[in-house]
Order: structure tokens, then C-alpha cells, then sequence
């Protein structure tokens, strides 16, 4: 991310908040606190002062991003409460509960290493906020007309708010007695859910193992985590334990791990919980939503249930804006994002293990049986350069192309032609019974923009 020049609004927010380096831009000590006044100055107006409520991961920059943020926000008149190290989710959730809050603030980089930090903005809703209102907080910073409160920053006032949270969750298993004893394995990635999976799980009965419970500011996601469940295969199989479940660095995201130590991703998650969700007459339209990542697999065993497939962008926001449009229950992504709207507007990973725990149960079947339902099919990514990312349609050639893959592909693949947001790359995916023949199919559609295009 780069400066521009001051009178052009500065882009800061990504696909999920502000994303960056800890102590570069846009995370330097100057913008965030910019950024902390600019959240405070594009909140509609009240009766009384905002109220910001703050919680970040275990992160070293947390606490020095929390404090800057904070110092910028109370500059413009703003109160701000931290409730320290928690889940993402939590914040949200809690921003929701409690009335006195105006918007909720989460400094994490999710499962990106350390040297990263990002801010991601809730509003007083509990949802993330819209491009709209994202692109009007950068317009804010960027305007130079006015500045912000110099000194040095104070300590962020605390409170413990988070057994309401728990208590949330805590209602998602509709009978813990069958979950007595059940042995559970958990990766907490070292980061914010250390401080509540494992005292939710044991009191809820589980037999819990735990690993990835010692941050130390670095260590987060290191080797651990949603990204790297191979740990938790490994101790699944070593313990013995009937499913295990590994979160990201802020708690907003689940893979699962079944008890044949094999991964269980978010398109099978979202297959088995929308059948529960479905029998139990939840799942309003017969549709969720996934993104244009979920595998045809996913697509076509929901039409075996009569479930339809709302395809949108990469980024759970985005989940959430068509979940919000179309009155849906459940939307994810096949990183471990899964929004259960019953619960919340947002991503949470120990919401989303509730509920598989509960569609294992109520199913009577194993999480392996369960995931075998998903038949993943091939898929080749092929990326060509490009001189310029003309409009696809206006080439006739690339169009007649890509018409004549979608055609060979009809209803059993899926093709997928995009530009990438950030270099001058055309990505050709393409999804098929046929590994051979979807790399063919990939090949003839790359040639031609070679031609045309390259």
C-alpha cells in the first residue's frame, strides 16, 4: 500500500480490514491514530458521545495499536473500552449486546504472522463494515483539513465482558449430555482464542486436549492454527481423540481434523451443516451463499439436497452482504470462514465447531462420514501475464473461447476467468470430472490470451 497524494482518498481497507505491517503504513503510529479519529468522525451523530469497544490478539504491536487508535478516537470526543486479548467474533458479538457501544475495533492480523498486525471495524450492529462506509473513513483520513490530537497515549480503560459471549456460544449445543466425555482436540494458533476455547469446551463436558496455548506475541499461527492443522492430525491420532478443530490467530475461522487425522475444510462444513440446517427447517430459501473458491463439488452435492449456491467474491464481508440481501442462514468460505446468521453476522470459530459438533451428533454419524459426502473434484489454476486487463467480453477471440470451455464443462465443472487485483495476471481456473481434460480445456483458453492479450 502506498501514500497518494493527500487530496485523493488513500486506500486502506482490504478484502479484510486494514491490513499491514506493524510500524509501516498504514500501521504506523501516526496513521492508525489518524485512522482512530477518522472510524469516530464517520459514525452518525447522537444524543451522546461514541462509545468504541476495542479487543485484539496476542500480537506484541496489539497493545501499541490499541493505544494509538484509542488516542485518536477519544480526540474526537469518543469513549473507548478494551476487553483485551479475545476472538474477533467476541467483539462483534458484544458490540451487539451491549447498547452503549456505537462500533467495535479488532486489531489482528488473523492468520498472518506476527510482524503483521490489520484492523478490522464492526458496527453497532455486530456486523463488518460495508465498502461504502469503508471508502467514506478513507476520504475522512485522507482530507487534510483537518488534524488530530497530539501527546502521548494513555493506558485504554478495560472491563471484562466476555462471559456474555461464552454464554452465546454456550447455547449453540442444543444437549451437552451427549457430549460428555467426547474427546476433543483444539489448536488455539497461539492467538486470542487461548483465552476462551478451552474453558468453553471443558465446561461444556468435553475431554479436551489442547495445543497451540502459549503465546508469547511471536508465536502466533507459527506452525499451528487453521493453516497449519498438520499438528493437530498428529495429535488427534496420537490421543485418539474423535475430532479435533484448529483456529486462526483472531478465532474467526475452523478446520477440522476428523478422527483418521484427514482435514475437513469449509465446503464440507458448509455441506453438512446446511443438510442439518435444512432437515430442521433452518435453512430459509434452500440456499447459502459460498465464494467463487468453493469447489463444484460442494455445488452439486447441495442440488442433490435441492440446495441452491449463491456464489460471491472471496472475503467473508462479502458472504455477509449477500447473507444480509437474500435472508440466509449460512454462508462461508472454504478457509474455515462459516457465518451461522442465527448467531451472528460474521465469522466465528467456535460457533461454526458448535455447530459441527452438533451435526456430528445429531446425525449419528462420524465427522469422516460426514466430510465423504463432499466429492472434491480437479481443479487446475493457470495464470497468464498480460499487457492490459481489457474487458474479456470485448475480445472475441478470449470470449469465444472461454463460451466453448463452459460448454464442454455444461453442468459437471465450472470455469472461472478473472484478472488478479494486484498484477497484470489473467488466473484461468477450471474445475471437471477429468484432471486431463480440464488442463486442456485451462490451456486452450490461456493460448489464446497469450495471443490476444499478452
Amino acid at each position: 500500500m502506498e501514500r497518494t497524494d493527500s487530496s485523493v482518498a488513500i486506500r486502506l481497507f482490504g478484502t479484510d480490514g486494514v491490513r499491514g505491517k506493524a510500524g509501516h503504513f498504514p500501521l504506523d503510529h501516526a496513521t492508525v491514530r489518524r485512522l482512530g479519529a477518522a472510524l469516530v468522525r464517520a459514525l452518525p451523530g447522537g444524543a451522546r458521545p461514541p462509545h468504541l469497544l476495542i479487543g485484539r490478539d496476542t500480537r506484541e504491536s496489539g497493545s501499541w495499536i490499541e493505544a494509538e487508535l484509542a488516542h485518536g478516537a477519544g480526540g474526537e470526543g469518543a469513549s473507548v473500552t478494551s476487553v483485551g486479548v479475545v476472538p474477533t467474533p467476541a467483539v462483534a458479538y458484544l458490540t451487539r449486546a451491549f447498547e452503549e457501544y456505537d462500533a467495535g475495533v479488532v486489531i489482528s492480523a488473523s492468520h498472518n504472522p506476527f510482524e503483521d498486525n490489520g484492523i478490522k471495524v464492526f458496527s453497532g450492529r455486530g456486523e463488518k463494515f460495508t465498502e461504502r462506509v469503508e471508502r467514506e473513513v478513507e476520504a475522512i483520513v485522507a482530507d487534510d483539513s483537518w488534524t488530530v490530537r497530539d501527546g502521548s497515549p494513555d493506558e485504554v480503560p478495560g472491563a471484562v465482558l466476555v462471559d456474555s459471549y461464552l454464554e452465546h456460544l454456550r447455547a449453540v449445543l442444543t444437549d451437552t449430555r451427549q457430549f460428555q466425555g467426547f474427546k476433543l482436540a483444539i489448536d488455539c494458533a497461539n492467538g486470542a482464542t487461548t483465552t476462551v476455547a478451552p474453558g468453553l469446551f471443558a465446561s461444556l463436558g468435553f475431554d479436551v486436549m489442547v495445543i497451540g496455548d502459549k503465546p508469547d506475541g511471536r508465536n502466533i499461527n507459527l506452525h499451528c492454527g487453521s493453516t497449519h492443522p498438520e499438528q493437530l492430525a498428529a495429535e488427534v491420532i496420537r490421543s485418539g481423540a474423535q475430532l479435533g478443530v484448529a483456529f486462526d490467530g483472531d478465532g474467526d475461522r475452523a478446520i477440522f481434523v476428523d478422527h483418521l487425522g484427514r482435514i475437513v475444510n469449509g465446503d464440507a462444513v458448509l455441506l453438512m451443516c446446511a443438510r442439518h440446517l435444512q432437515r430442521e427447517g433452518r435453512l430459509p430459501g434452500d440456499a447459502i451463499v459460498a465464494t467463487v473458491m468453493s469447489n463444484i463439488g460442494l455445488e452439486i452435492a447441495l442440488r442433490q439436497s435441492n440446495i441452491g449456491i449463491v456464489r460471491c467474491p472471496v472475503g467473508d464481508k462479502y458472504v455477509m452482504e449477500e447473507m444480509l440481501a437474500r435472508g440466509l442462514a449460512l454462508g462461508g468460505e472454504q478457509s474455515g470462514h462459516v457465518i451461522f446468521s442465527d448467531y451472528l453476522f460474521t465469522g466465528d470459530g467456535l460457533c461454526t465447531a458448535l455447530n459441527v459438533l452438533n451435526t456430528v451428533a445429531a446425525s449419528g454419524r462420524t465427522l469422516a462420514e460426514l466430510s465423504d459426502d463432499l466429492v472434491n473434484y480437479p481443479q487446475v489454476l493457470l495464470n497468464v501475464r498480460v499487457r492490459e486487463k481489457a474487458e474479456l467480453t470485448g475480445v472475441p477471440a478470449v470470449a469465444d473461447a472461454i463460451a466453448r470451455v463452459e460448454a464442454q464443462v455444461a453442468q459437471q465443472g465450472r470455469v472461472l476467468v478473472r484478472y488478479s487485483g494486484t498484477e497484470p495476471l489473467l488466473r484461468v481456473m477450471i474445475e471437471g470430472r477429468d484432471q486431463n481434460e480440464i488442463s486442456s480445456w485451462a490451456q486452450e483458453i490461456v493460448d489464446v490470451v497469450k495471443r490476444e492479450l499478452g
